[in-house]
């Protein structure tokens, strides 16, 4: 009798163990991380960031980083921000720490994300700069924006520049709404600025 319940504890084990090691693998692709992870974020100008330095209060503060791209540190003075990921800049701030704090282990959080926007003017209900979204198209872009009665919606165009040459992209939103310009529906990129005649 003692032999048939320990053969059936051996093969409960057994199959926990089997079971256990089938969903291993589904419980570390979560944690991994993917394209559009907050950790994939490049820092940029505007945006809010929060430097915690664990076990030093006076070096951990809430800080804008400025138009040239540095933030401003105790201790450290200037420091590039923008255009790294805030682990990279984490890291960058831990080794320049080095010299004053034994072992400083430094946290960084974009707090507020000011930096990325497009710009609607012309005939809109609302002119100005509205928050980028990820992945966001022109069409939402201008959904939220909103027409006048007087918007010239098949000359609308997108103002981009990149590696300081503008560009003039054309929209014809009439056609997009009906499914019939549908690659004119880009996704927006930082500083683009979208003109509605």
């Amino acid at each position: 009798m003692k032999i048939k319940y320990a053969l059936a504890a051996v093969l409960m084990v057994g199959m926990a163990a089997q079971t256990w090691g089938q969903e291993a693998p589904k419980t570390k692709t979560r944690g991994q991380a993917h394209p559009g992870d907050a950790s994939s974020y490049i820092i940029g100008a505007d945006d809010v960031l929060l430097v915690s330095v664990w076990k030093e209060p006076d070096l951990t503060t809430t800080l804008p980083v400025r138009p040239d791209g540095n933030i401003s540190l105790p201790l450290l003075n200037d420091v590039p921000a923008a255009g790294f990921t805030p682990m990279q800049l984490a890291a960058n701030i831990t080794e320049k720490l080095k010299k004053y704090v034994a072992d400083p282990r430094v946290t960084v959080v974009v707090t507020q994300i000011n930096s990325r926007k497009v710009y609607v003017t012309g005939e809109v209900q609302r002119t100005g700069a509205i928050q980028l979204l990820p992945d966001m198209t022109v069409l939402q872009a201008l959904a939220d924006a909103g027409f006048t009665q007087f918007a010239n919606t098949k000359a609308i165009y997108i103002l981009r520049t990149e590696n300081g040459k503008q560009t003039r992209i054309p929209v014809n939103y009439k056609q997009l709404v009906k499914g019939k310009a549908s690659g004119q529906n880009i996704i927006l990129k930082p500083g683009d600025t979208i003109v509605v005649p």
